[in-house]
């Protein structure tokens, strides 16, 4: 099948990369056929993509000059080898200590209509100034980085050539920077095969675990469409004093604990998982949404006890590794002196 010329440009550049609580529309379960991927890679209508502007946002994620000690850049908790998150439950920022949540991976954010574990941006381009200019995260200040970046007579060059009317600044910086994101998309996984008719792409086990997905245990209410999310906010009953969405409605009472719904593509590479990394491998995390969660008054209505043998535990993990796609290089980008 013929894919876009956006879509391979993106996985070539990239991996070479709602309101809280509401339940989903139950319309029977799932075929294999609603999880399709689509053929092209979303841009918005008024931020025009071209490889030039995204290359230049590839430098610009794995440049240290953005940190504010020129000691960290976006790799350093989106990394490409670990499904661009971190393998440790929070990342380690500038001050030399853990951030508050896990890492969230950066994978199919051109998809993504909220951003942060909370969603308090709407957007890829405020979200990408914020890691830069947290103080425990990178620990940059947009003036400085400006200036810095300036001296560099490549960096001057290309932001005059791609932002004729602006240049080099900081909303220029940040519109690179998510010019870039929108390429990182995972790669076509053996489910992707077996969605698209080879009948031989996914062992049985993962057939079984896909029914069981969609079925009994109840999974797809949440992780639905291609990247196996509904980019909603659900309480799925951690243990936590973090209350997440909360923070963001605080007049929502059942915001209080949501976080939004991770995409499960490359899911094998990007333990460890849940928005405070506590949970170390899929077979916890199996163990938790079969238990049920904690109850509380914001616990997500489809959040409930499923009997799961462990030959279903099995299947669905089985069918969990069918996501992921074969790991491939992503190059680093000459930076420029």
């Amino acid at each position: 099948m013929i894919r876009s010329i956006v879509l391979r440009f993106a996985l070539g550049l990239g991996l070479g990369a709602a309101l809280a609580g509401a339940p989903a529309k139950a319309e029977g379960p799932a075929t294999k056929e609603s999880f399709l991927r689509p053929l092209t890679v979303p841009m918005p209508k008024d931020e025009p993509f071209s490889p030039q502007l995204a290359t230049l946002g590839k430098m610009l994620f794995f440049d240290p000059r953005l940190s504010g000690n020129e000691n960290m850049n976006c790799v350093t908790c989106h990394n490409p080898s670990f499904g661009f998150e971190t393998p440790v439950p929070r990342a380690v920022g500038a001050l030399g200590k853990p951030i508050n949540r896990h890492a969230p991976t950066v994978l199919n954010v051109a998809w993504v209509p909220h951003f942060f574990w909370d969603g308090r941006s709407p957007s890829l381009e405020e979200q990408a100034s914020h890691p830069i200019t947290e103080p425990d995260e990178m620990g940059g200040h947009i003036g400085a980085i400006v200036e810095r970046l300036y001296m560099v007579e490549d960096y001057q060059r290309w932001f005059d050539k791609l932002f004729p009317d602006a240049g080099l600044s900081g909303p220029t910086i940040v519109k690179a920077l998510a010019a870039y994101q929108r390429t990182i998309v995972s790669g076509w996984a053996p489910f992707d095969r077996w969605a698209e008719g080879d009948d031989y792409a996914i062992s049985q086990d993962a057939k079984a675990g896909f029914e069981l997905f969609t079925g009994k245990a109840g999974c797809a209410n949440c992780h639905s469409g291609w990247n196996f999310t509904d980019n909603q906010f659900h309480d799925i009953g951690l243990y936590s004093d973090d209350i997440g969405r909360g923070a963001v409605e605080p007049e929502n009472p059942r915001a209080r604990y949501a976080f939004k719904t991770p995409s499960l593509r490359n899911i094998s590479y990007r333990a460890p998982y849940m928005h405070d990394g506590l949970m170390a491998d899929l077979d916890v995390v199996i163990d938790h949404f079969a238990n049920g969660g904690i109850q509380r008054p914001s616990l997500s209505p489809l959040m409930h006890p499923v009997d799961l043998n462990d030959n279903e535990r099995r299947q669905l993990i089985a069918f969990l590794h069918s996501l992921t796609a074969e790991k491939t290089k992503t190059a680093m980008p000459i930076l420029p002196n």
